[in-house]
């Protein structure tokens, strides 16, 4: 009984207390204040400076014109006239490649030296060069042609009177042969003769033969002969005509110059020349000749290439290298070695066709004519 007397008057208090705090809080209004509102933040549009243009890059310097090159000079040497051009020997014969014949070259073909002016470097701009007017062509010169003006060039020196035997290797349609080779050089100072053979055992025997006179100017052929397979063709030398006649060729006969040697007197020429004169067997130097054969005449150049010891079947032999230099892709090669000890005779020869067919011919023995 007791706790339910506490609980009620405990109840009873909190009651009264509630009823007296809710009239204060119904009763009780707060003083408000009128308050001005004051703007404190003022916004204004602020324009946007203007943008600023990129400075122009500044302009690049214009490259200095270039001095026009002058246009390439270029000499031109006018062909031989006259020569006759002939087909090559027939297919077939073994000894196509031994001292054979070759086909003229094109007459056409031309041969010069271009040069150019160099730059002149920046600056102002030259008017461009007038071309160079037209140049006549030099007239080559020929390695010991006759008519020279005395004390032109020293007179040529011929070689002692000699026999030479060769041992000869080579290749026809594919085929290697061997055969042998005889040159028998003779003269007596006022006339020469010169003869070559080549033969080979069941395959017969070609022979060349070159007769003439001796001047203060070397070898004047008068007339080539050629042997072969039963027949001989033959090359008079008309020089007060300036021309050479053929036996068995068309045309009948070409234009030759004062100084034209056979295919076997341009060897023994070759050499008078280079023992005469040291300055001509320098490396570099060319010897120009008009070699004839039975059927044309052509130009030949010769290259000096230098000394070599060559290793021959006659034993170690000191020589000097030529080379003859073509003029086209079907020209016959001839590299010839001219031996000092001998006179500058020819010590070893070798021609090698377009075909691929060659002849190589090694001194093997020399002995008295």
């Amino acid at each position: 009984m007791r706790r339910r007397a506490l609980f009620l008057s405990t109840a009873l208090v909190l009651l009264l207390h509630a009823l007296v705090l809710g009239w204060v809080f119904l009763s009780w209004k707060p003083a408000v204040q009128s308050v001005n509102l004051v703007r404190v933040f003022d916004a204004r549009s602020i324009a946007a400076p203007p943008p600023v243009a990129p400075e122009p890059p500044a302009p690049r310097p214009a490259p200095a014109p270039r001095r026009a090159a002058r246009k390439p000079q270029v000499q031109v040497q006018a062909p031989n006239p006259g020569e006759a051009q002939q087909p090559p020997p027939p297919a077939g014969d073994w000894l196509a490649g031994v001292l054979a014949d070759a086909p003229d070259p094109d007459p056409g073909a031309a041969s010069g030296m271009a040069s150019a002016a160099p730059d002149s470097g920046a600056g102002a701009a030259p008017a461009p060069d007038p071309p160079d007017p037209p140049q006549p062509a030099a007239p080559a010169q020929d390695a010991g042609a006759n008519g020279d003006p005395p004390g032109a060039a020293p007179l040529p020196i011929l070689p002692a009177p000699a026999r030479l035997a060769f041992r000869v290797g080579g290749q026809t349609r594919k085929l290697s042969y061997h055969a042998r080779a005889e040159l028998l050089w003779q003269h007596d100072g006022s006339r020469y003769a010169a003869r070559q053979e080549v033969g080979a055992f069941l395959l017969g025997s070609r022979t060349q033969s070159s007769e003439g006179r001796i001047t203060p100017q070397g070898l004047r052929p008068e007339r080539f002969s050629e042997h072969r397979r039963g027949s001989v063709q033959t090359a008079d030398f008309d020089h007060a005509g300036g021309r050479v006649v053929f036996s068995a060729a068309t045309p009948a006969e070409a234009a030759v110059d004062p100084g034209a040697q056979d295919r076997l007197s341009l060897f023994i020429q070759l050499g008078a020349l280079l023992a005469a004169d040291p300055q001509r067997r320098v490396s570099g130097t060319e010897l120009t000749l008009t070699a004839v054969s039975t059927r044309s005449a052509e130009r030949w150049t010769f290259h000096v290439e230098g000394p070599e010891t060559l290793d021959l079947p006659a034993g170690h032999t000191p020589a000097l290298r030529l080379r003859r230099l073509p003029r086209n892709q079907d020209d016959q090669q001839a590299v010839l070695w001219l031996a000092p000890a001998l006179d500058y005779l020819p010590v070893r020869i070798r021609l090698t066709q377009a075909n691929g067919d060659f002849a190589d011919l090694q001194l093997s023995g020399r002995s008295a004519p």
